[in-house]
């Protein structure tokens, strides 16, 4: 839930517009899961979140796990930004997600975290190699490890750019044959993925300003059609693993 890309053409978009992006997004996606009555985890970034709290808060009343995604915050930073969130939600953080900064899990069960979902590299290239890989959740010092969920039979990684890229009918095939696989296919996006980039002149690569605004908001309502009219569960992290 944040846009830090530069702009083109020495445009200039204030932190203050950035926010104001990153709420119009999440506006968007809260609008459409509310539509087809799916409940998600939302992973906010650790440095915004006490700028969010009206978003936060939004979120969370409509039924939304609120946990945590780390870019770079150190210890003291995500301790006293849990207790606050904490505070105005009343309500417990239970989850974190972090990708190239990783704090150590112990410290992380110390700060009475329950669970990690850690974010895989995600480049143009990477989901194009063959994956081998634990998709199991496991136990380690006290958390609960939840890997990215990968197609056992296409070997990719659903991740947001694999939703972002893939034609529907091609992901929903993954969905189907993961869950002959595993019990399970986690499943996630990213709010910057909303953003009409037309209109906000973000310095991004092609390949991830496609298909991207109106066109994600389209797909997501698609995928979320599909999977009720197949009947599938659906679950905000904390749910499933507790």
């Amino acid at each position: 839930m944040n846009i830090e890309a530069g702009v083109k053409n020495d445009l200039q978009i204030t932190d203050e517009e950035r926010l104001k992006i990153t709420e119009d997004n999440t506006k968007a996606i809260l609008r459409i899961l509310d539509i087809h009555d799916v409940k998600a985890s939302f992973f906010v970034e650790i440095s915004i979140a006490e700028k969010l709290k009206n978003l936060i808060k939004a979120i969370s009343s409509q039924g939304h796990e609120i946990a945590f995604y780390n870019k770079n915050s150190g210890l003291q930073e995500i301790e006293n930004v849990k207790k606050n969130t904490q505070d105005f939600l009343e309500k417990q953080i239970r989850g974190i997600r972090q990708k190239d900064f990783k704090q150590p899990q112990e410290s992380l069960k110390l700060l009475e975290f329950n669970y990690v979902s850690n974010i895989d590299n995600a480049n143009i290239l990477f989901p194009f190699k063959r994956l081998k890989r634990n998709t199991e959740i496991t136990e380690e010092d006290g958390l609960s490890i939840i890997p990215e969920s990968i197609s056992p039979y296409f070997q990719l990684p659903y991740n947001d750019f694999m939703f972002q890229i893939l034609p529907m009918k091609y992901y929903r095939n993954m969905v189907f044959e993961t869950l002959k696989n595993d019990d399970f296919v986690l499943i996630y996006l990213n709010s910057w993925q909303f953003t009409d980039f037309k209109k906000y002149q973000f310095d991004i690569p092609y390949y991830r300003s496609l298909f991207s605004g109106r066109k994600m908001e389209d797909k997501l309502d698609a995928l979320l059609t599909w999977i009720n009219e197949n009947d599938m569960a659906t679950s905000r992290m904390k749910d499933y693993i507790f």
